[in-house]
């Protein structure tokens, strides 16, 4: 009897100690906080202005935490990261090469409000840097480990797992809207997967490695795709 409750305790005691990494939050549905009444959002209409200055944010979950980034400010609907674990500086040098861009503009802490409740509220952000477009962002990211899939801010037990078995993905997705009405413009989306993970989760910052991996590789293929609908904005609304 001692000894089987000595090896319970004993199994207690590892089970409290195990590593374990918990996920990133979610992302935003970027349509729901852009939600306006039908007759409001048909009436809405381009204002183009090009060569077009475009302020750049990434939006995530109200509850949005990380590893490695917590939002800055946050609402009921969504919150904002202003930390830059995915842009690169290269990548919003890119940015202003687009054809009719003016320049680029990050919305950084200065111009935020104290609590966000709506997309309107980044776009006022967007103005004060005399923005003529707001390019808004966010990550999904989730991870599958044994067939089992984690969604935001899941705890996941940490050690060797088959490579076959455990793998992350990232989907990043953007808007393109008019700062001065709101109009959407265009949209863009692009996924990644990060795999060859069997060392990979031995420690949560190994993990995390993996997870910025997958999510700065969606990002910089969203980039791809942001270029496109970009080109296609200005053939349509370009003078």
């Amino acid at each position: 009897m001692r000894r089987a409750v000595s090896c319970l305790s004993l199994m207690l005691l590892v089970a409290g100690c195990a590593a374990t990494y918990v996920t990133p939050g979610g992302p935003v549905r970027l349509v729901d906080i852009n939600r306006a009444d039908i007759a409001a959002e048909a009436s809405r209409k381009p204002s183009p202005n090009f060569p077009a200055r475009i302020a750049v944010t990434r939006v995530q979950a109200a509850d949005y935490r990380s590893y490695t980034a917590e939002p800055y400010v946050s609402g009921a609907s969504f919150s904002v990261v202003t930390t830059q674990e995915l842009a690169t500086d290269e990548q919003m040098e890119a940015l202003t090469r687009w054809p009719d861009v003016a320049g680029i503009a990050p919305v950084n802490r200065l111009l935020l409000p104290a609590r966000l409740e709506a997309v309107d509220d980044l776009r006022v952000a967007a103005a004060k840097v005399q923005a003529d477009v707001l390019l808004v962002y966010t990550i999904d990211t989730t991870f599958r480990v044994q067939g089992r899939g984690y969604g935001p801010l899941a705890v996941i037990s940490l050690g060797l797992i088959p490579d076959r078995d455990a793998y992350i993905t990232s989907t990043a997705s953007a808007l393109f809207i008019d700062v001065r009405t709101g109009y959407v413009y265009g949209l863009g989306e692009a996924t990644a997967k990060a795999s060859g993970l069997t060392n990979a989760w031995g420690s949560g910052d190994t993990v995390d490695r993996k997870r910025l991996d997958a999510e700065q590789e969606a990002f910089a293929r969203l980039l791809v795709e942001a270029a496109k609908t970009w080109s296609g904005i200005v053939a349509q609304y370009g003078h």
